[in-house]
């Protein structure tokens, strides 16, 4: 028996994956920064950003694919794939080279009176309470934000630093918001796309010409959607040398800007929908694509649109979220090298290829485990469903983001799960059918006790870590 239990232990192979890639980025960035003062601070902050990393990876990453494998428009192994390739390249390409220290502004940091060292320890604690918490909602099953996870560990660490009075309130209170606000846009938006598509073509009795007239429209406005989505949240980090770009083309002249405005962001996906369409329509009209007049062969018109659905939100969530696990490793790393605080922090390329590879890495190893639980636990997908989810996800967050709403994409995500499951029994029940419950119950308490614990959970047990660090370092 103990044989036994010693072979099992050794062929962990993910564990010891997940052990050596950290100890590799421990040592690296010992070795890297040997001439930085607390060099091993900085060291240990690495392998503490890398753990957060990985399980932002067997998180969050889960939204932009599950319901694409859940659907059974990608396998496992292909969105896994996809989603690393694809992560990874946001974040190395698009995700910026400096980062606002404290994000989101939820604490004030001249509270800390230029004092360095709580300043630290503070964004230590915050990034081990996030990633532990984040940690333990995978093996949990629970799909959570890591930004509210990074946000309530900042507050709690802040808040032990120097009180009650460093925290902005007002800001957490728009977070609060975002637990109501991100879902409930989230289920409203797919909701609507989905039924939309059941009466103009599913609900028809002439299927086919209803899928030739009406679904290069749905293809065209998603890629509307998802250029104005990706130009705005993928690409603002190089906007200008993707406007240097386009203006050594031939008749092209556009003014170079910080980041691309909401005007331009829509033109730009106009543009792109236009093309979609005519290629969609043409492909449709040609006698080799031949349809069948029934839910399965209309199901699989949605495949290709859902495989880049899942690139392009992978690549949008790894310019935005490895901030999440790179942004307080790269303040600490400003705060060693220049002795003070600063309210914005350069990103090294070491700093952030640890980001990047991290959450690769902990999608590849982890994170299957939530991709099934989004994909096919919580309600069953097909492509059409999934569509409605992808559309709910690249929609929400335009306007929110010109509302100046705050929202959170995994909620968007599992809202729009919601959402399409609901609708479904909303149906049935009009249909006066033998009353089915295509949502699990059970996953919808689980998560929503997730949402609301993860800010005060991850602050209380920052306030903790810190405590122990202050205590063991004074």
């Amino acid at each position: 028996m103990g044989s036994t239990t010693y072979i099992t232990s050794f062929f962990n192979w993910r564990l010891n994956f997940t052990l050596l890639f950290l100890l590799v980025v421990f040592f690296f960035s010992l070795f890297f920064n040997h001439t930085v003062n607390h060099s091993f601070f900085l060291a240990l902050s690495a392998f503490i950003g890398a753990y957060m990393a990985i399980n932002i990876g067997a998180n969050d990453v889960a939204n932009n694919v599950g319901p694409a494998v859940g659907s059974q428009a990608l396998t496992m192994t292909t969105a896994v794939i996809v989603a690393a390739i694809f992560e990874a390249s946001g974040a190395l390409i698009a995700g910026g080279e400096v980062v606002k220290t404290i994000k989101k502004g939820i604490i004030d940091i001249s509270a800390f009176g230029g004092n360095t060292d709580p300043f630290i320890w503070a964004m230590m604690a915050a990034l081990l309470s996030a990633a532990l918490w984040l940690h333990i909602a995978t093996t949990l099953k629970a799909p959570v934000s890591t930004t509210h996870s990074i946000v309530g560990g900042v507050m709690g660490a802040g808040i032990a630093a120097a009180g009650f009075a460093i925290v902005s309130w007002s800001t957490m209170a728009k977070i609060a918001a975002s637990w109501i606000i991100s879902p409930l846009l989230g289920a409203l938006i797919a909701a609507i796309f989905l039924y939309s598509i059941k009466q103009t073509i599913v609900f028809q009795e002439d299927k086919i010409e209803a899928a030739k007239k009406f679904v290069p429209i749905y293809v065209a406005l998603m890629s509307w959607a998802f250029i104005t989505y990706l130009t705005l949240k993928g690409l603002k980090k190089i906007w200008p040398q993707i406007v240097e770009l386009l203006n050594s083309l031939p008749f092209i002249t556009l003014e170079v800007t910080k980041k691309p405005s909401f005007a331009t962001a829509l033109l730009l996906g106009l543009f792109v929908a236009f093309i979609v369409y005519f290629l969609m329509k043409r492909k449709l009209a040609s006698p080799k694509h031949v349809l069948k007049n029934n839910r399965e062969s209309l199901n699989k018109l949605f495949t290709i649109p859902l495989i880049f659905a899942a690139a392009l939100l992978s690549f949008a969530h790894g310019a935005n979220d490895v901030a999440n696990a790179v942004g307080p490793l790269a303040a600490i790393n400003d705060a060693l090298l220049h002795g003070n605080i600063g309210t914005k922090a350069s990103i090294p390329l070491w700093v952030m290829g640890i980001g990047a590879l991290g959450i690769a890495l902990g999608l590849a190893l982890y994170g299957p485990k939530l991709i099934r639980t989004v994909g096919s636990e919580i309600t069953e997908l097909d492509q059409m469903r999934a569509f409605s989810i992808a559309m709910a996800a690249s929609i929400t967050v335009i306007i929110a983001s010109q509302l100046g709403l705050p929202v959170s994409s995994t909620h968007i995500a599992i809202g729009g799960v919601f959402g399409v499951g609901f609708l479904r029994e909303y149906l049935q029940a009009d249909s006066n059918e033998e009353k089915t419950h295509y949502v699990e119950r059970g996953f919808i308490k689980k998560i929503i006790a997730a949402w609301i614990i993860t800010v005060p959970a991850t602050a209380l047990l920052s306030a903790f870590i810190f405590y122990i660090i202050r205590f063991l370092i004074n």
